[in-house]
């Protein structure tokens, strides 16, 4: 019970950012977003990593080349592109989208990896691809031939890419979760601080700025990822990859809370995606995360 409210709590605030996130690109950029997420983000989960897992550090860096690729992929690219997405789709669709991201690991993995899948699974991958589809062209597939689909949706699918790859390369990493996200997260802070810098990115002087970045930076960064590993220590992954499926649950829920309702496309396209994820099964899950 214990590792299934983790999980749900590790959802339910991801589910959170996407909400967050749509509201906070209103008057804040992508990159100032980004930065200041990781930037205040950093020291709290270097110290998590500390005292949940007691990494053998000097290690961890040893594999400095692979984190700062990674850090490059999943902390600065995926989330500038869910950011940048946020300011010309809605959350609800942004996480949609996202939700396809285990089948799109899967089919990564068959690619780059030579991995294999069952008759089942490719059945999931074609019934998440025909939700994202759903989703992207509202309804009207003529959309894809006449090229009129949203920037924002064409930036999560760009996003959700990176991340799969992402995915695929943190499998064999080798080091604690929570350290190499902690060591990651530095790196993104000092990587993009030169294009803050150059760009003029300014703390947040407006209380809704102000609020938004410490839900972003106390919730889906520190509070999802401290949850999500907590639950791995009791629940095999693949069954914690099932819970993702929450984030659109949860992100409709908020949706409709705010007074937005839900779209009979966008109802249609969600429930093919979460039959794809769940038909894929845990080797397209088994270690997603998402930022």
């Amino acid at each position: 019970m214990k590792a299934s409210l983790y999980l749900v709590l590790a959802t339910l605030f991801w589910s959170g950012n996407f909400v967050v996130g749509q509201a906070a690109v209103a008057s804040m950029t992508p990159l100032e977003l980004t930065f200041w997420r990781w930037t205040l983000a950093a020291v709290p989960l270097l110290v998590l990593a500390q005292i949940i897992e007691k990494p053998d550090w000097p290690a961890v860096l040893r594999r400095w080349p692979a984190l700062l690729l990674l850090s490059v992929l999943g902390m600065s690219g995926y989330t500038l592109l869910l950011y940048g997405a946020l300011g010309y789709t809605s959350a609800m669709n942004a996480s949609l989208i996202t939700a396809a991201n285990p089948a799109l690991i899967v089919v990564l993995a068959i690619v780059l990896l030579g991995e294999r899948t069952t008759r089942l699974g490719w059945l999931g991958i074609c019934l998440g691809l025909l939700g994202v589809l759903l989703v992207l062209t509202r309804g009207e597939p003529g959309r894809i031939l006449s090229l009129s689909i949203n920037t924002g949706e064409l930036l999560m699918i760009g996003a959700i890419v990176v991340w799969g790859l992402y995915t695929i390369i943190a499998r064999r990493l080798g080091v604690p979760p929570v350290a190499a996200t902690a060591v990651q997260v530095v790196i993104a802070a000092v990587t993009l601080s030169p294009f803050a810098l150059a760009l003029g990115v300014q703390f947040p002087d407006t209380p809704a700025e102000g609020w938004s970045l410490a839900y972003i930076t106390v919730f889906p960064s520190l509070g999802s990822y401290l949850f999500w590993n907590l639950a791995l220590k009791d629940t095999p992954p693949g069954a914690a990859g099932n819970y993702l499926n929450l984030i659109v649950v949860f992100t409709a829920i908020i949706t409709v809370l705010l007074g937005t309702p839900l779209t009979l496309v966008q109802v249609l396209g969600g429930l093919l995606v979460i039959a794809g994820v769940l038909l894929t099964g845990s080797q397209g899950s088994a270690k997603l995360k998402l930022a």
